[in-house]
């Protein structure tokens, strides 16, 4: 297990050939980096007091060729040791987290995610960086160590002793003060896991903060941790410091000593001014790595501290095998049988005592009871989510307990309260369970669901028409889907021609001479879609090509005096409301703009239109060219304007056509609309309102025409494509529901587990997922399903009510009812 492994496992299991490669590159750097202590000698031994140009040129092109070899070699060492660390880094990650998400569902009950990050992300990197530097570093500079004071006694062995003598102190003195840093380190580790800890409960829990107004008690709680760790970072900074300190003390003191004896020596003259230089640069040079062995002391305890303290974190065992040794998972049928089951947690709190109970395959059961008499419980023991502690869970007379990860996986599906979905696609989620039985068999993309499978699992779970939606909004790219967009340009001729009539009380469809009063001044204008940037969104009025256009098409007066009359009526109207959006839903001002266009209000009350600052006329063409008159009812079009405008239009589309005929892409009713939805180029014109009634009876004529021209599985095919975020915020929490059913309901396995798996769809939804269970799965495969709401129970094979922990009844619904025990107590209860 991998939280068992030292530290020193990842050096040994790292990169050996490139490890032995590194040893060779540090063998030539060592001898590269004697070459200039040498090369000073006789520079000034024999160039300069000999006055000898040629040697002079010769040994400093020596020495300037070792010092670039040296620091050339550096580099590479450096290249080396990141590449070997890093590399052991990604193996420990990879590693720690495929043995994270074996632990049992109990230890993430104490485990706090946000420690878990930590864990993974920061705290093992030093241990990663350790293990590149482990051979690098201490044999490059012990070897120098050993080359420079060889040399140094090379150069007079007396001067060489006196400059050694002084390290045994620092190898006595620096160990006693690493130990204190290291206690203090792991304190320091641990305050900051628990203050990550803190931060990540306090952010996830921020609604309740706000809601109690306890912004006092979280403040006084962080402060706290942050004292703590204050006192502790100060304690191990200091320590790190203090052997530091007593490096460089040593290290100057040093030179001290061989000013004294080398320049006694050399005015003596048992002592040339060449070797003294070159002893002083070897001095000198032999505290580099002296200082780099003291800088990876501190590495290899920190890395130590912190690996040690990770694994200690996570050193729990997997409660379960995850694959079958020498043999494919079981295949099981669904016969379940539970005997004397009993379920205890720390602190010996029993949540079940004494369940017995026995399903056939294909039979359904429903679990009901009050809250926290253990339903789900007994459904987690059962699907092998929690290891029970008593009893016996046997199916198809295999012992729940016996069984693999893997055997369970392939047999089950399970449906919880609140399913997770991760960020991704519809698709991803949809296919995760079958993707997940499916990993490492090499014909797994044969064996994939189809796109029919998926499409009737969306169905039955009641997610299609989200899904339909979903792909109805998608813009699509007609350079490469020419074929689907041709298709779809002919729904929407077939659209307009079958329910155009009808639709066009509550849609305004694009008819070129026609005014639009649900697109904006500038949709008018352009009436088409921008494939330049510049001519898109804000940036158009600041476009200089289209303020010239305006000022020819004599446009640009109109609309200011627009825009001042929009400024104006709105500021009056809305000056003193609070800025809600409920009361901006037909401004054309949006609220977060409020405040600026009451300013210029006031600043241009009385300035005439041709004399107003280029800031403010662009702000009132920017109001007026977005203003839609069906809409924004605050002020009306004039009709002379709306003239203006279309005519202004046609000299557009002309002029821009002519002069950058690829910046737009003007609208027709036999051209693809790039820059809109599928759904938006069907309709090809945009709603009057959103009553839902409107928005069905579209959706509704729309997929009929889909039908009808084979592209409905396409779209919804689209719609699988889309991104659900981060958790699945993208979707509410009934579609959440609804596409962890079809999961299941894809996978399609003998046993199924459902734990109040329809809580958050509403009565309709429910009744219809219950129809389908009760029908297409009844018989096909034995379903545990925990209950709340009682009406949907009457036609289950088994009712099995619970309370405080125990199974009180079992049998057919009738039969408990008839009895007037429990369940008749819960079900009139209920009523």
């Amino acid at each position: 297990m991998i939280t068992k492994r030292p530290l020193t496992y990842w050096v040994k299991n790292s990169n050996m050939k490139l490890q032995l490669i590194l040893l060779v590159v540090i063998f030539f750097t060592v001898a590269v980096r004697l070459v200039p202590l040498e090369m000073q000698k006789k520079i000034i031994n024999q160039a300069i007091s000999m006055r000898k140009v040629d040697l002079l040129f010769m040994y400093c092109g020596f020495y300037i060729a070792s010092v670039v070899s040296a620091s050339l070699l550096k580099y590479l060492i450096t290249v080396l040791q990141t590449y070997i660390g890093q590399e052991a880094l990604a193996k420990m990650r990879k590693e720690l987290y495929a043995h994270i998400l074996t632990l049992p569902l109990g230890y993430f009950r104490k485990a706090n995610p946000g420690m878990v990050v930590s864990s993974l992300v920061t705290e093992l990197a030093p241990a990663g960086e350790y293990v590149g530097q482990s051979v690098a570093v201490p044999v490059t500079n012990l070897l120098t160590l050993i080359a420079f004071a060889g040399y140094m006694f090379y150069l007079n062995p007396i001067m060489a002793a006196i400059s050694i003598a002084l390290y045994p102190f620092v190898i006595y003195l620096v160990p006693k003060l690493q130990k204190k840093s290291n206690k203090a380190n792991k304190k320091r580790v641990d305050t900051t896991r628990y203050l990550s800890s803190h931060i990540n409960e306090t952010i996830s829990g921020i609604h309740e903060i706000h809601g109690n107004g306890s912004y006092r008690i979280e403040n006084r709680k962080y402060g706290a941790f942050v004292d703590r760790l204050f006192k502790i970072r100060i304690t191990w900074i200091l320590y790190k410091q203090g052997i530091k300190v007593l490096n460089n003390f040593f290290q100057n003191l040093g030179p001290f000593l061989l000013f004294i004896v080398g320049g006694y020596l050399a005015i003596q003259g048992r002592f040339d001014l060449g070797a003294l230089v070159a002893f002083l640069s070897a001095y000198e040079k032999i505290y580099d790595p002296w200082k780099e062995l003291m800088d990876f002391y501190q590495v290899h305890n920190d890395a130590g501290v912190r690996y040690n303290r990770v694994m200690e974190y996570f050193d729990t065992k997997p409660e379960f095998e995850l694959e079958p040794e020498g043999r494919a998972p079981v295949e099981l049928k669904g016969n379940i049988e539970v005997q004397n089951l009993g379920f205890t947690v720390s602190g010996n709190i029993r949540l079940l005592k004494q369940i017995n109970m026995q399903l056939k395959p294909g039979e359904q059961m429903a679990l009901v009871g009050f809250s926290g008499s253990g339903k789900s419980t007994l459904a987690q023991c059962v699907s092998q989510l929690y290891k029970y502690t008593g009893g016996s869970v046997k199916i198809d007379g295999y012992e729940v307990d016996d069984l693999t990860k893997a055997d369970m996986v392939h047999n089950m599906g399970i449906v919880a309260q609140s399913p997770f979905i991760f960020s991704g696609t519809i698709k991803d989620n949809l296919l995760y369970s079958c993707a997940a039985v499916l990993e490492g068999d090499p014909d797994a993309e044969e064996k994939m669901p189809t796109r029919d499978s998926m499409i009737e699992a969306v169905q039955q779970a009641g997610i299609f028409v989200d899904v339909l939606r979903f792909g109805l909004n998608t813009l699509l790219d007609p350079d490469k889907e020419t074929e689907l967009s041709e298709r779809l340009v002919r729904v929407r001729e077939n659209f307009h021609s079958d329910f155009g009539d009808r639709l066009a009380e509550h849609v305004e469809f694009y008819q070129d001479g026609k005014y639009l009063d649900f697109s904006s001044v500038a949709g008018n204008i352009t009436f088409g879609h921008a494939n330049d940037n510049n001519f898109s969104g804000r940036e158009l009025v600041s476009n200089d090509y289209f303020q010239n256009f305006l000022m020819e098409a004599q446009l640009e007066t109109p609309l200011l005096s627009l825009g001042r009359e929009l400024a104006k009526q709105t500021v009056d109207i809305l000056g003193n409301l609070p800025p809600d959006e409920v009361f901006f839903e037909q401004s054309p001002i949006p609220s977060d703009e409020f405040e600026d266009y009451k300013q210029l209000t006031s600043r241009i009350d009385d300035t005439p239109l041709l004399e107003l600052e280029s800031k403010d006329r662009e702000m009132l063409l920017r109001l007026a060219l977005g203003f839609i008159p069906g809409v924004h009812k605050i002020v009306a079009l004039p009709a002379v304007l709306k003239g203006l405008i279309l005519d202004g239009r046609k000299i557009f589309n002309s002029r821009i056509s002519e002069d950058m005929p690829e910046a737009f892409s003007f609208y027709q009713m036999t051209e693809f609309i790039p820059s809109q939805t599928i759904l938006d180029n069907i309709l090809f014109g945009k709603p009057k309102t959103d009553h839902p009634k409107v928005q069905d009876a579209i959706n509704q004529s729309m997929i009929q025409l889909l039908i009808e021209e084979d592209l409905l599985e396409t779209v919804v095919e689209l719609g699988m494509e889309f991104q659900v975020g981060t958790k699945g915020d993208k979707l509410s929490g009934g579609q959440r529901q609804k596409l962890a059913i079809a999961r299941t309901f894809l996978k399609n396995p003998p046993i199924m587990i459902m734990d109040e798996a329809t809580s958050a769809l509403d009565n309709r939804s429910q009744n219809r997922i219950q129809g389908l269970l009760e029908t297409k799965w009844k018989g096909k495969a034995t379903l545990i399903s925990v209950i709340h709401r009682l009406d949907t129970i009457k036609n289950y094979d088994k009712v099995a009510v619970m309370k405080a922990g125990k199974l009180m009844e079992v049998g057919p619904y009738d039969e408990l009812m008839a009895k007037k025990g429990l369940l008749y107590e819960l079900v009139h209860g209920a009523h």
